[in-house]
């Protein structure tokens, strides 16, 4: 394995569709492509498929806001791997976004297995899963999920279908860009954004906290509740969620927790190894 390996790569403006991202986007594809590159890296012999599943997949290219620097995000890093996955599949429920990473990825992976899906991942799961091969024991199949949504938006019953396969998990809950400020929202009975994050139209009974968005009751009860559900689901190798925090007017804000589920302790052992590298790595945009 390639310790030199480096996730971040800027790129030029090819005048199609680039979202901008905040600087702390950086962590989130450094400690992705990461471990995608352990995944393919160790796996390549073990298992005869290896998929790349992005439910969020964006553009496949971010511009970072303040730098205006353009880098490869997650799917065009995932392509982008020494060792590729034998099949990449994208959903994104923005048509400009999708179209732009399809035309993107035929530019410069004509060769990849690639399938795009437009829509709402929530609602396009069945035809999401439709394009991962079936497992058999001379086809072995081993997935690599990653769930980006800006928001609370990954419904728990969407999860739970691809839970049933073999498959890690890399997953942005977004608790402090969305949770925490959006607290007294959820809290009403007519939203039902918690709901379907938890899979749980209940959870306002076992929520025991105050509204207080200043604290940080709320996010520790919503991973709190989405660790037992992967654990229900057999997921037993749960590290503690990584935070992902900016400073903005000298204070530490938490952003966002990226949580990482495997069913293997192997898959645990790259998850520590790739927030090491993430931690070493400098990134000079």
């Amino acid at each position: 394995m390639n310790n030199k390996y480096n996730p971040i790569v800027e790129v030029e403006n090819d005048g199609l569709i680039i979202p901008e991202v905040g600087p702390w986007g950086l962590d989130k594809y450094n400690l992705v492509g990461h471990y995608a590159n352990l995944f393919t890296t160790t796996m390549k012999e073990k298992w005869e498929n290896m998929i790349y599943i992005d439910l969020f997949s964006s553009s496949g290219y971010a511009k970072i806001e303040n730098t205006g620097k353009i880098v490869k995000s997650s799917a065009m890093i995932a392509l982008s791997l020494p060792i590729k996955f034998s099949k990449y599949i994208f959903c994104d429920e923005k048509e400009e976004l999708i179209k732009a990473l399809e035309i993107r990825v035929k530019r410069d992976f004509p060769n990849l297995d690639t399938k795009f899906v437009c829509g709402n991942c929530n609602f396009k799961i069945q035809e999401i899963i439709s394009h991962i091969p079936r497992y058999s024991k001379t086809n072995r199949v081993l997935s690599f999920c990653f769930v980006d949504p800006f928001a609370l938006e990954i419904h728990f019953k969407t999860l739970k279908m691809l839970g049933t396969l073999r498959m890690d998990f890399l997953i942005l809950i977004a608790t402090g860009m969305a949770a925490k400020r959006n607290e007294t929202n959820y809290i009403k009975t007519t939203n039902t954004t918690i709901g379907n994050f938890l899979d749980d139209p209940n959870w306002r009974v076992d929520y025991k906290g105050d509204v207080d968005p200043s604290d940080s009751s709320f996010t520790q009860f919503v991973t709190n509740k989405l660790k037992d559900g992967f654990k229900n689901l057999g997921y037993s190798q749960i590290e503690d969620f990584h935070p992902v925090r900016y400073r903005l007017n000298g204070k530490s804000v938490l952003l966002y927790h990226l949580a990482f589920f495997s069913k293997d302790k192997q898959g645990n052992k790259f998850w520590n190894i790739a927030k090491n590298y993430g931690n070493e790595q400098t990134i000079l945009l």
